[in-house]
């Protein structure tokens, strides 16, 4: 491949502006100040021109929470929920639509809210996380808002709580863009990924899956978050329509349901305005006569007549009037050929690639990402997303930066592993077709390729653009349960929740202090992976990793020397995952790529020889090298390497006794 895919492990959140949010806390809390951030002042330029015409600029005042409310503020008050929030005079439904959404599912609205009140170390500072271009980046901001006389600019919270959650997150994303102007428009999909760190299923309403009410309730039940929004009006400004639907506006779903009408069945969905207070006046609106007819025992639970912004209409009434629904979630849902949520998908990353404008150029001059198709699927089989970082983006950037094309590499390219000559972007080679959409952030394109070779080839339109790409396969069905298939539920939170390899870890030690081969060894094969007994660790195998990482020279590995293991395995198994050829199939010939791609060998050099000896040594008669086998090899080059830096005193050699050469060798 052009460029080795970066692992998935995820990193600590950066620190936006280079503001530490716990020391700043501190240092105000030992001097009895509260926060001020300079980095966001509270002056018209946080604001931006576009939201302060008309405005007037003479009253205009930065207030903290408590000087505008009679009894003590909140940030959470009995969780956090979508009726926290009440739209300002900034037109981000965009934004607000897709927090909405998030507030459905409390794990992502932990992560990003953290642990904060007004009751416990308050300093007039709080902290935000956002999922920019492949990280989280921690920003901070002071409490001050912005207020004409009594009244909030922007987001404002609800009268009968006084809970400030929303206002202080839409201001840290408001610092995040640039200004509260940047988030006059903007597009759902970007908010959902910032959000998320997903990725958008796009559904066309006009030429929706036959059964929507189905597809949005299995999107919800994956942990989805689902958003919508209705098309353009006769101005470019967001006006009510007779129907009480907002043009031009974005909406969270929240629910879809089948209900019993009449003498048969209506399926209806729920929408929520964040404007609060404007709802649907059509069929099934609250108050309708549809809900005074029904009488499906349910009507209690699904049926609240509040003023809320939040409204029942029909799926039919909801296709007519509604032109795109967004459905975002950690890997693609595809709806295009039934509906599932139980599909099995691999995932390429590559972080913080530049290309340069080229203008006219066309492609293969910048970056090429290879990919392999290994068997045909139903539906679509072959996710691309790219997604730019916000803050190269100009405001009046209109269109995305760069444009890309995905071409199958016949069989006369097939040799050329690194990079396609200039000789393949014939002219007359078609690109591969696909549904894509665009946002300002976001381009994502979904394929249904035949088995096969293919190639991204990005070209940036006018000038630099640095981006995150994402090419999501779909495993055949066969696959899912296949004796060569990792098993990645242990991987996928180990490292994104707080020590919950400790967790693991005691599990298995049998309330000891430590484990040893034998437990290690049903750790992994239970933890790590499921197949036959050639795909799974052997004691051999664990014995020897237990040497490895045996600081204490035990026999036995505590919680922090098997964290460190951890840590090693997680990252191994994303290098496997992202080189083999095919799902578990990982050539003893692409060994090389193993030790570019992982990071704790970095520096680590070897011959071509020692190379060659490696691919027998942990290779099979096929020419395979199974995970086990590769993470063995990855760790112990690894320790050797490290072994002799510690021994060598001039860095070209070592003089050892024959028993430290003993020990060291037959040991480890």
């Amino acid at each position: 491949m052009a460029y080795n895919p970066e692992p998935l492990a995820e990193t600590p959140a950066v620190k936006f502006k280079g503001q530490d949010f716990r020391s700043l806390r501190d240092h105000c809390l030992s001097l009895g100040q509260l926060f001020v951030d300079e980095t966001f002042p509270a002056e018209a330029s946080s604001i931006g021109q576009k939201l302060l015409q008309g405005k007037k600029l003479s009253k205009l005042e930065w207030k903290r929470p408590q000087d505008l409310t009679k009894g003590p503020p909140y940030f959470i008050l009995e969780g956090a929920s979508r009726f926290d929030i009440q739209q300002g005079r900034a037109g981000d439904c965009w934004f607000l639509a897709a927090l909405g959404s998030l507030t459905q599912n409390p794990q992502c609205l932990r992560k990003i809210l953290m642990d904060q009140s007004y009751s416990h170390q308050y300093a007039g500072i709080f902290q935000f996380q956002f999922w920019q271009c492949g990280r989280w980046v921690e920003v901070v901001i002071d409490d001050r808002l912005p207020v004409i006389g009594k009244n909030f600019l922007f987001v404002h919270p609800r009268r009968d709580n006084q809970e400030f959650w929303p206002c202080l997150m839409e201001k840290a994303y408001a610092k995040l863009l640039g200004s509260y102007s940047h988030l006059h428009y903007g597009y759902l999909p970007d908010a959902l990924v910032d959000l998320t760190g997903g990725v958008v299923t796009t559904v066309n309403l006009y030429s929706s899956p036959s059964d929507l009410l189905m597809a949005v309730k299995t999107a919800v039940k994956a942990g989805s978050l689902v958003a919508c929004a209705t098309p353009k009006g006769l101005t470019d400004e967001a006006e009510v329509m007779e129907n009480g639907l907002v043009s031009q506006h974005a909406y969270t779903v929240t629910g879809a349901e089948q209900i019993q009408y009449q003498k048969g069945w209506e399926k209806i969905i729920r929408l929520w305005n964040p404007w609060g207070n404007t709802e649907w006046k059509g069929r099934w609106r609250d108050g309708s006569q549809e809900w005074e007819e029904t009488h499906d025992p349910r009507k209690s639970q699904l049926y609240k007549n509040k003023d809320n912004g939040e409204f029942w209409m029909s799926c039919e009434d909801f296709q007519e009037n509604f032109s795109c629904l967004f459905i975002c979630n950690q890997i693609p849902i595809t709806l295009d050929h039934g509906v599932t949520a139980n599909e099995t998908w691999c995932q390429m990353i590559f972080k913080n690639q530049v290309i340069s404008g080229s203008p006219g150029g066309g492609p293969g001059r910048d970056a090429q990402y290879l990919f392999g198709v290994q068997e045909l699927t139903e539906g679509s089989n072959a996710v691309v997303a790219f997604t730019i970082m916000s803050q190269s983006l100009k405001a009046e950037d209109e269109t995305f930066p760069l444009y890309f094309q995905v071409f199958k590499v016949d069989s006369q390219f097939q040799e050329f592993q690194e990079r396609l000559p200039p000789t393949f972007f014939s002219p007359f080679r078609n690109a591969a077709q696909g549904i894509d959409y665009e946002t300002k952030c976001n381009f994502t394109k979904s394929f249904h390729l035949s088995p096969g070779t293919y190639v991204v080839v990005p070209s940036a339109r006018q000038k630099e653009v640095e981006f995150l790409l994402r090419i999501f396969l779909k495993m055949p069905d066969r696959d899912r349960n296949s004796s060569n298939t990792f098993n990645l539920r242990a991987l996928k939170g180990s490292l994104s929740e707080n020590d919950s390899h400790q967790s693991i870890f005691y599990r298995y030690a049998e309330q000891g202090p430590d484990i040893d081969a034998t437990q290690l060894q049903n750790l992994l094969n239970q933890e790590l992976l499921k197949g036959p007994p050639g795909n799974t660790f052997s004691l051999d195998q664990c014995q020897s990793i237990v040497a490895l990482m045996d600081l204490k020279v035990d026999g036995r590995l505590d919680q922090d020397e098997f964290g460190r293991l951890w840590r090693r395995l997680v990252h191994c198994q994303h290098v496997f995952q992202n080189i083999q050829r095919s799902p578990g199939v990982f050539l003893s010939s692409d060994l090389w790529k193993a030790i570019k791609s992982t990071d704790f060998l970095t520096g680590v050099f070897i011959s071509n020889e020692l190379l060659g000896l490696m691919t027998l040594r942990y290779g099979d008669s096929s020419g395979q090298i199974s995970f086990p086998s590769l993470a063995c090899f990855l760790m112990r080059l690894e320790t050797m390497a490290k072994a002799f830096r510690n021994l060598s005193k001039d860095g070209e050699g070592l003089y050892l006794t024959e028993m430290e050469w003993m020990n060291l060798v037959m040991y480890s």
